[in-house]
């Protein structure tokens, strides 16, 4: 059974493009008056449409914060707010030497930090309609394969978070559900990828002996598959439906991969080890070994 959608605000932050961009469409579709938070003008004329109202919002920003929530209060009583959204993200496929402090501080900021700030702002209003705080997740909140270690991290903790937030706010009326994806065709991926090459050219030569095997295989990795993944409008389909059913589930995941690995949290991890590096070997560029006499520049 799903409620009803007539006169009711969605926020969805990340909405430029990928899960988020889908998740406001399709939330538009059903009726749904879209808040989009979006980083660009242009990204906004790009989701603009019936139902989808853009808004600048990055959730590092305490003013575009603060403006949403404004914005959210000026509809509170005609419109309340059904559901935060909580999906923007980025991501960063590094080992964790080689990963500046910056960027692990950069990271936390957009993934945890702001995610929080958007909550706190929002959760007043969420409590007075009975709303609920939909936590876009990861697969990688649950486990942490090599070099994806800062943004399983930022995801561990967005799960820690998630859960007890909604052991706190379960008795007034509001209900807190995690999205876990994994493998997805979006732009983040894409990033996360290019953004690895970019790394592997920022190490030292040490670095690079260390790890360039490492991130080349995981990059081939990510590349094959994001080939293979899900569409967006799949992960916006589970989330439309944590927001609109009646009784939602603590946890949704977004493709078979992403159950099977969260179901591998059972395994010893001597044995979760050594599956993830076989699954690893075949994407190993020829030359290249997992021992310190690997280099990237082979």
């Amino acid at each position: 059974m799903t409620l009803s959608t007539e006169s009711a605000l969605v926020a969805i932050t990340g909405a430029s493009t990928g899960i988020g961009a889908a998740t406001a469409r399709e939330m538009a579709a059903r009726g749904f008056h879209v808040l989009a938070g979006v980083r660009r003008q242009s990204d906004a004329e790009a989701i603009r449409g019936p139902n989808v109202e853009p808004l600048e919002l990055d959730i590092t920003n305490p003013e575009h914060i603060r403006a949403l929530a404004t914005r959210v209060r000026e509809d509170s009583l005609g419109r309340p707010i059904r559901a935060v959204v909580n999906n923007a993200a980025v991501q960063a496929n590094v080992p964790i030497e080689a990963f500046s402090i910056e960027r692990w501080r950069d990271m936390f900021e957009v993934n945890l930090f702001g995610h929080v700030a958007v909550t706190q702002a929002l959760l007043p209003l969420l409590i007075e309609s009975g709303g609920r705080v939909i936590n876009i997740s990861s697969v990688g909140g649950k486990i942490a394969m090599a070099t994806y270690g800062p943004y399983a991290a930022t995801k561990f903790a967005l799960e820690a978070v998630s859960d007890s937030l909604r052991r706190e706010v379960a008795r007034h009326g509001v209900q807190v559900v995690v999205i876990e994806p994994g493998a997805v065709r979006t732009e983040m991926l894409g990033r996360a990828v290019a953004g690895a090459k970019d790394s592997l050219s920022a190490m030292t030569a040490e670095q690079r002996r260390r790890y360039g095997a490492l991130v080349h295989a995981v990059n081939a990795q990510a590349e094959a598959s994001t080939k293979s993944g899900l569409p967006a409008e799949a992960a916006a389909a589970v989330i439309v439906k944590a927001v609109t059913v009646r009784k939602p589930r603590t946890r949704y995941t977004v493709g078979r991969e992403a159950a099977l690995l969260s179901m591998t949290r059972l395994l010893p991890d001597r044995l979760l080890d050594c599956m993830f590096a076989a699954a690893l070997r075949p994407h190993l560029r020829k030359g290249f070994q997992f021992s310190s006499a690997s280099t990237a520049d082979r």
